[in-house]
């Protein structure tokens, strides 16, 4: 870690840093600090990186909850989790899962229950129904949308009986 560093090379560095991904002013801050720039430097280059878009909130929010719910299979509780572990603003955090596709994400949440009902061992259906609860829930969904999707599972397994 080199201490002393200019900050046009400070504001060099983050502007490539920010360029690459979407970042929010929290990783922004840490990756600046890590850097060793000191508190002045670090609150004009943060608004510079702001001013000249390389920072944009709504859009970083946008993007994380549409990859976490897509690609990582999160629910929308735990989005809004880490999104507020990233310091981002919670009339930001509401916008973006407005932009969370309803039928996509249940067929996410009705696909994960239904391969996990496959690896279940339960004795009854309510112990298994128990499990996939409980698992449904680490992923950050939240528990109406999980009974209804139990439920359609044990239809379609009364269905197919």
């Amino acid at each position: 870690m080199k201490k002393e560093c200019s900050e046009n090379e400070v504001r060099n560095k983050a502007e490539a840093y920010c360029s690459s991904v979407e970042r929010c002013v929290s990783e922004v801050e840490a990756k600046l600090e890590q850097w060793g720039a000191d508190n002045g430097i670090k609150e004009r280059v943060i608004e510079h990186l702001i001013k000249e878009k390389y920072i944009d909130q709504q859009r970083y929010c946008a993007a994380f909850v549409r990859d976490k719910y897509r690609f990582n299979q999160w629910g929308r509780m735990k989005i809004v989790q880490a999104l507020r572990l990233k310091k981002i603003p919670a009339n930001m955090i509401s916008l973006g899962l407005e932009a969370i596709d309803e039928s996509e994400y249940l067929s996410i949440l009705s696909g994960l229950i239904e391969q996990k009902k496959r690896s279940v061992k339960a004795n009854t259906d309510y112990e298994r129904n128990g499990k996939l609860i409980r698992f449904a829930i680490g992923r950050g969904f939240e528990m109406e949308e999980i009974l209804r999707c139990v439920k359609q599972v044990d239809a379609d397994v009364e269905y197919l009986g």
